[in-house]
């Protein structure tokens, strides 16, 4: 049995423990074989020396993100101590206990991180790999799992740049008739885009981003003659890029890259008489050394429920 006092010198009580208690109690059910009692500034915690040990790390997280964004939600509590794995980062001589799933703190406290097991395998996979095709149907986090790992490698240096790409091809819709310039036309088609990156950037910074091309987004046809290195690239949609697009696509490949190709192939929008370059890609690749493929399905859907529903009904057909 060990007890330890945790004092509380960069958090009030208050934010820390929430109105009536609410926050404690959450991090007592994470913790439901330990004795946690909070009296003002001092935190006393008893049991098991593991587990104590990894509630005082927990307090260190929480403490360190309501002073990075001012304040500490509820959701972000659950959100935090839901982590599934954990690791211990050392900044300036203090150990912190940071999830493994965490891969970007967003805007307005939003945690943003791994959530269904073929996620995970996303992540894990472009950490082996440099090159990595993510495929399944919509909403099961594909696109914004993506962008959130480009976000945490720019933030982290590990690139210079994001380069965001889709194929330009109509769902049904022409954009010819839309008004505007080219960029009026496909801003709207690349609204998801915009989108993720909105939830992961604060608008300053996004704006400071784009206007200096760190962060660019453009259809697929502006990749030709481009060599992209030193860039975090996604190709969104990539069932709508033909064989030999898909190919152009991927020889753009610098020597400090990495490269992620996201696509649903149940959801083809080219004419008929093209095939879809990502099928044709996903046989012919699928034993290449540094290249992984990642296959979601319904089970990864985090959108509506009736969204999971509806893709289990199609694929009956």
């Amino acid at each position: 049995m060990t007890e330890i006092k945790i004092i509380l010198e960069d958090i009030a009580p208050i934010d820390l423990y929430g109105v009536n208690d609410s926050k404690l109690t959450l991090i007592k059910k994470r913790f439901p074989n330990l004795k946690i009692v909070g009296r003002g500034e001092t935190l006393k915690v008893s049991g098991e020396e593991e587990e104590v040990n990894q509630v005082s790390m927990v307090i260190d997280v929480l403490t360190a993100y309501y002073n990075r964004f001012g304040n500490l939600s509820e959701n972000a509590v659950e959100q935090i101590l839901g982590g599934n794995s954990t690791k211990i980062n050392k900044e300036n001589g203090k150990e912190q206990l940071v999830s493994d799933d965490v891969l970007v703190f967003g805007n307005n406290g939003l945690i943003i991180k791994a959530r269904t097991i073929n996620q995970r395998r996303m992540v894990e996979s472009l950490s082996k790999n440099d090159m990595m095709f993510a495929i399944g149907p919509a909403g099961t986090g594909k696109t914004y799992t993506a962008v959130a790992l480009a976000v945490r490698a720019l933030k982290n240096r590990e690139v210079k740049k994001i380069i965001l790409t889709r194929p330009a091809v109509e769902a049904g819709e022409n954009l010819g008739f839309l008004p505007g310039d080219l960029k009026d036309k496909l801003d709207p088609y690349l609204q998801p885009l915009y989108d993720a990156l909105g939830d992961m950037i604060s608008p300053e910074k996004l704006s400071y981003y784009l206007e200096n091309r760190v962060i660019q987004i453009a259809p697929l046809a502006f990749m030709r003659g481009r060599t992209l290195d030193n860039a975090f690239v996604i190709l969104d949609e990539a069932q709508n890029a033909t064989e030999a697009q898909l190919k152009m696509f991927l020889t753009r490949m610098g020597m400090s890259a990495k490269f992620v190709i996201t696509g649903d192939i149940t959801q083809i929008d080219l004419p008929k008489h093209q095939p879809s370059g990502l099928p044709h890609a996903q046989r012919l690749l699928k034993d290449v050394e540094g290249i992984d493929f990642v296959e979601l399905d319904g089970t990864d859907v985090i959108r509506h429920k009736i969204v999971k529903r509806i893709i289990e009904q199609y694929d009956k057909k």
